[in-house]
């Protein structure tokens, strides 16, 4: 049965619930903010194993970090921009500096968050994040996809950031596909270029691959939905197979997965390479659809950035 368009915060919250039926370690803490993360379902479920602590984003993290001590897989879950800016320090101390077994998983990250405007919208979550040693981050490009990174960072010890959405994504991906932390999935292969997308991006990008398709040019595009560890091998595989790299991102074009992957490219394969994301600004109020064209996020944009790069490579 097909699946129509689901936000990826459906998706964690759903498997965090099922996984503790079988998990009685597993236990999440909340800024007050369950309904929209989704961990409510596991709240329903499991009400003895849930904390919410009030709109105290610091306590949110400390007090995961304090359970992970005691042997328990601990989720800290709130807003994206409330949990990587309000509680950056204890996300850095108490859990990265300790790698405690913390997963925080957030939603409401990029435009997409649509009417809330700019002081809901994260943008720079991804950079602040993968700066931290022992953090992982990830950013699933789907529902069925979100359930998978959940059972994955439930199953992995250590830290992680996980970002989900608020708006409806496309359904792209399939249960039988292999979900595995730092290896990226091909979802279209070319020869003319690469796109290296997550999240809402990963659709968007295949959207401008049947665009360009009509011209004559035939685009690699790949779901990069752990940005760190980032998968070296596949991006220096692809950049070498197609000559040129197009990053398409809901995320400031700073320290998010376009810097990540110019680094990697700068240290293995130096080819051309042109960035989609938001260009060092805030959010602001509009529905979702609105604020991917505003912000230069939409297929058109991706499709004239693969343009560039080609015409970079032939000069």
């Amino acid at each position: 049965m097909e699946i129509k368009p689901t936000p990826t915060r459906d998706g964690f919250g759903e498997e965090l619930a099922a996984l503790g039926k079988t998990n009685p370690n597993i236990v999440v803490t909340s800024g007050d903010l369950e309904d929209a993360t989704r961990a409510e379902y596991f709240k329903k479920e499991f009400p003895e194993r849930f904390f919410n602590l009030g709109i105290t984003e610091q306590d949110v993290v400390g007090t995961a970090a304090g359970l992970s001590t005691m042997g328990y897989v601990a989720f800290a879950t709130s807003f994206a921009v409330f949990l990587t800016n309000r509680a950056y320090d204890m996300i850095r101390m108490d859990v990265c500096y300790n790698n405690l077994n913390v997963k925080v998983v957030c939603s409401h990250g990029g435009v997409t968050v649509g009417e809330d405007g700019a002081s809901a919208q994260c943008l720079e979550d991804f950079a602040i994040m993968r700066v931290l040693p022992n953090m992982r981050v990830i950013c699933p490009c789907d529902y069925i996809e979100a359930k998978k990174a959940t059972r994955a960072i439930t199953k992995t010890f250590g830290p992680f950031y996980m970002r989900t959405s608020r708006a409806p994504l496309p359904i792209l991906t399939k249960e039988a596909d292999h979900f595995v932390i730092g290896r990226a999935n091909v979802m279209r292969n070319g020869k003319d270029a690469t796109v290296i997308a997550c999240g809402v991006m990963v659709s968007e990008a295949l959207s401008a691959a049947e665009k360009l398709k009509h011209e004559g040019i035939d685009l690699k595009v790949v779901n990069m939905h752990t940005i760190k560890p980032i998968d070296v091998p596949m991006i220096v595989s692809s950049a070498k197979e197609t000559g040129a790299v197009v990053t398409a991102e809901e995320h400031q074009t700073a320290g998010g997965l376009g810097s990540a992957v110019a680094e990697v490219l700068g240290q293995h394969f130096p080819c051309p390479m042109e960035m989609v994301g938001v260009k060092d600004s805030f959010g602001e109020s509009g529905s979702p659809a609105q604020l991917l064209a505003h912000y230069g996020l939409k297929d058109i944009n991706i499709a004239d950035a693969v343009r560039k790069v080609i015409t970079r490579k032939k000069g």
